[in-house]
């Protein structure tokens, strides 16, 4: 049967229509609902909480630092005990230098520090006699002064009566000034000795304190002749050999720090805008969800993809592993402690919806308006406050009432 050009198109036409009729009437008898029934529709209480859209990507865990260990002074590499490659844990033996220097050094300071104690007490015994020497002279003074006083007035009785001469007086009373003369000297010799005497113990207690400084840096010393790994770790590199004289500070061996790890990832170049220095980002690793920041960027993009670094926020790290490949959630936008609502089937993604609210034993359709809507929540701006209850989801369509009634099964 053959149609011509218009015969052709008012078929279509009549086609289209009748397709359209069809869909109608079928959409029309499907049932729709005029009341809830219990355990046959999902709700949601708002609340207040995060809301957070992602952008994925891969990445890889690596060591956030490398530790270098240095030699602590100069000596002789006497054993490796471990090598490249092996993984250590803090305060394990990595290598040990030649310590018989150190140890000798700490022989002779304890050696000087015996000989300056011995010094101190000897100090201590000479100035506790001198101080007593010189008590013993000043008392002897004072008591040579009040025997002259004493003449003195005998004789001023005796001149009164006529029984001593005036001249016999003068000489008393010269003797007199003489002696304080030489009290008050003696009083100052003797404040000079103690002072000398405070000075010498002072001089003797800072070289025993400065000594004492230095054998405990020895000490120090001693126990880093043993080179330890400071963190757990993997070794790198080792930079000596056994039986090789090295000098202080030169470079031993190199260390990957285990205690801090980082995600390296790259993302599109078309998606960089996102990535910023402290952006929220999560690390999904066996189904494990661990939080961190983006630490670091590269400035130049690689095969146009741009790449970054992020670093756990969190203490416990034990879920990540050297070299093992995880998915990150980079956070585009964000929205914190905001009153939002679950998704559900009855939920799109219009910033203006209308949805129904249960109160008591109804269902009432209120209008809302939410702001940042993601896969999983809504952030409500208008409609209900917080602990309002939300049908989100039903088993079948609603019919569009103001109400619904709810009906326990």
């Amino acid at each position: 049967m053959f149609m011509n050009g218009n015969n052709e198109f008012k078929f279509r036409k009549n086609l289209g229509a009748y397709v359209w009729v069809m869909l109608f009437i079928l959409s029309a008898c499907q049932p729709k609902q005029s009341k809830l029934m219990e355990g046959k529709y999902e709700s949601y209480l708002i609340d207040k909480g995060d809301i957070e859209s992602y952008q994925t990507a891969e990445g890889h865990v690596e060591p956030a630092n490398e530790v270098i260990l240095l030699s602590p002074a100069s000596s002789i590499v006497k054993q490796i005990i471990k090598g490249p490659g092996q993984r250590v844990t803090q305060g394990e033996t990595i290598i040990k230098l030649d310590s018989k220097a150190v140890k000798d050094k700490i022989e002779q300071l304890n050696d000087q520090l015996a000989v300056k104690h011995n010094s101190l007490e000897k100090t201590r015994l000479n100035a506790k006699g001198t101080r007593a020497d010189l008590s013993y002279s000043e008392e002897t003074k004072k008591l040579k002064i009040a025997s002259i006083k004493s003449t003195l007035a005998d004789q001023h009785q005796l001149l009164e009566v006529g029984g001593i001469s005036q001249a016999k007086v003068d000489k008393t009373k010269q003797e007199l000034v003489l002696a304080e003369k030489e009290l008050k000297l003696a009083k100052q010799k003797n404040t000079i000795k103690l002072a000398q005497l405070a000075t010498d113990e002072k001089g003797l207690l800072l070289q025993i304190e400065m000594q004492q400084k230095e054998l405990k840096q020895q000490q120090e010393l001693l126990s880093k002749m043993d080179v330890k790994a400071p963190s757990d770790g993997i070794i790198l590199n080792i930079h000596a050999k056994e039986g090789e004289k090295i000098q202080g500070e030169r470079i031993l061996a190199n260390l990957s720090d285990l205690t801090r790890l980082k995600v390296e990832a790259s993302i599109d170049a078309n998606n960089r805008w996102m990535i910023k220095i402290g952006r929220r980002a999560y690390i999904n690793v066996n189904k494990h969800r661990l939080q961190g920041r983006v630490s670091s960027i590269m400035p130049m993009l690689d095969n146009g993809n741009l790449r970054f670094s992020v670093v756990l926020t969190e203490k416990d790290q034990s879920k990540l592993i050297p070299n093992q490949k995880v998915e990150l959630q980079i956070v585009k936008r964000a929205r914190y402690n905001v009153l939002r609502l679950k998704k559900g089937k009855l939920i799109n993604s219009n910033k203006k919806q209308s949805l129904y609210v249960i109160h008591g034993d109804s269902a009432i359709k209120k209008d809302f308006e939410f702001g940042l809507i993601t896969d999983e929540y809504l952030e409500l701006k208008e409609g209900a406050s917080e602990g309002s209850e939300v049908v989100i989801s039903t088993s079948s369509p609603l019919n569009k009432l103001k109400s619904i009634k709810i009906e326990k099964q």
